[in-house]
């Protein structure tokens, strides 16, 4: 039986990865979750000006739906940013952003929206 991928375009703050990667598991049957990780990568693909990384980020969730099946991808905003450090509310807006983003990179997947709160272990689904 093949194993099923998901891909999150995920920040690199190591709080936030296993959260994450257990929401995608559990909430998404999923047997592995490839991570892309920037620092604040919402406001990255919000703000859309540094084209070099966002290539590189679209590169590599590529290489994630392409080669390894990837069917969602997440995009990860959290409370106590570093890359980002915007007040939640900004945060959700510049997912929102993001979002249409990583649509634009031509993929056929589902895109959801996540935050992960300063207890690192409470992951929430963006509408």
């Amino acid at each position: 039986m093949d194993k099923k991928f998901a891909c999150v375009v995920n920040c690199m703050d190591g709080r936030v990865q296993d959260a994450v990667k257990n929401y995608m598991q559990k909430n998404y049957s999923v047997d592995y979750v490839d991570m892309v990780t920037e620092p604040g990568p919402n406001k990255i693909l919000a703000d859309n000006t540094d084209s070099a990384i966002i290539e590189n980020i679209k590169k590599r969730v590529e290489i994630s739906v392409h080669h390894h099946g990837s069917k969602v991808v997440a995009i990860v905003g959290h409370f106590g940013c570093a890359g980002n450090p915007a007040p939640k509310e900004e945060q959700i807006q510049h997912l929102k952003k993001a979002e249409e983003a990583v649509k634009s990179f031509g993929f056929p997947v589902e895109i959801i929206k996540l935050w992960v709160d300063g207890d690192w272990q409470t992951v929430e689904k963006i509408d």
